[in-house]
């Protein structure tokens, strides 16, 4: 097997490339990542030492790039995790969410029609859905995003499911709940928390905490991704979420326990959003657990672990927290509510 996986210097996509060199260690992976803001070449260091992966710099859109790939290394199978992934950023500048969202999954989609390859698969979000007041999203909800960046990931979406009903195209689509786990970008609520309150900085948390998300470890996000690879239906989409909801405040409450930081360090500030803040998620996963996947990682041990390896890997986060367009984004988006706390 040929494996194309796109953003694999992301989050969740280093952790399938360590899934699947682990155990489908015959197959060949190729890597293709722009390298942008939260695509850190370091989180690549392990697997790319390994001899079974190969790197290529570029972006999704690229349709020469992408076919050159595919054609020169037999590629069979594309996974894409690429994307422009965090709702503060987009309420800041949302194009670019279109671009590599949307743009990006078109691109690719045409690719593999064209080099008529075995399968796709999209990894999207539970955000396409919206939120969610009582019960569970489940994988025939309606789309209602609420953010350019969830409104992108929809776009995407439904592009697939465009290309599947049009052309036939071996698209199969996931969206996984809020995930966490190490080498996550420190702009998503726990590493950034667990980095600021490793460094003894104050921390913004919107309004009461009472929102609700379900969490899920990145490594059994992986694991779901690759069994949809594996079992998945062509045209059918995938819910991979862990029943898990938590509250923020119940977040933060962990995280303050594990930095051993007080109550004195949090700063209650209104929505950004202007009270459209996503209430709640929760998502159904019987159909995918039905292909006999299921979560395997305890919550509250998996976040405490997480937090412990923030606190161990300052060498990897340091220099992202330092860079000064990271620093420029924190500015922009909470210095309104924190001022010279930052």
């Amino acid at each position: 097997m040929n494996l194309l996986v796109t953003g694999a210097a992301g989050f969740i996509g280093s952790h399938f490339v360590r899934l699947v060199r682990r155990v489908r260690p015959d197959w060949t992976v190729h890597v293709l990542d722009a390298l942008t803001y939260s695509g850190n070449g370091t989180t690549m260091a392990d697997f790319l030492a390994d001899g079974g992966v190969m790197f290529h710099h570029g972006r999704i859109e690229d349709h020469t790039k992408v076919t050159e790939i595919v054609q020169g290394n037999q590629i069979h199978q594309i996974v894409n995790f690429a994307a422009e992934s965090h709702n503060d950023r987009s309420l800041v500048s949302g194009s670019s969410f279109l671009v590599s969202n949307a743009m990006g999954v078109e691109n690719l989609l045409n690719v593999v029609r064209e080099n008529q390859l075995q399968r796709f698969v999209q990894v999207s979000t539970d955000e396409v859905y919206g939120t969610i007041a009582e019960g569970q999203f489940t994988e025939e909800t309606p789309i209602a995003p609420n953010t350019p960046y969830s409104a992108s990931k929809a776009a995407g979406d439904l592009q697939c499911r465009a290309h599947f009903k049009a052309y036939k195209t071996p698209v199969v689509l996931t969206r996984g709940g809020n995930t966490f786990g190490p080498f996550q970008y420190p702009e998503k609520l726990i590493p950034f928390f667990a980095t600021r309150l490793i460094q003894g900085k104050h921390v913004p948390l919107y309004g009461d905490g009472s929102q609700i998300r379900e969490w899920i470890h990145a490594e059994d996000h992986a694991a779901g991704v690759l069994h949809v690879l594996e079992n998945g239906l062509v045209g059918e989409a995938y819910n991979i979420g862990d029943v898990n909801e938590r509250t923020n405040l119940e977040i933060l409450e962990v995280l303050l326990e594990e930095t051993g930081r007080g109550q004195e360090l949090v700063i209650n500030i209104e929505d950004p959003r202007k009270g459209a803040h996503d209430a709640r998620y929760s998502m159904a996963t019987d159909k995918l657990q039905a292909l006999g996947w299921k979560p395997e990682k305890e919550f509250i041990p998996s976040l405490r672990s997480t937090i412990q390896w923030y606190r161990e890997n300052r060498d990897w986060w340091e220099p992202i927290v330092q860079d000064p367009q990271y620093q420029a984004f924190v500015k922009q988006y909470y210095g309104k509510y924190l001022g010279d706390l930052l």
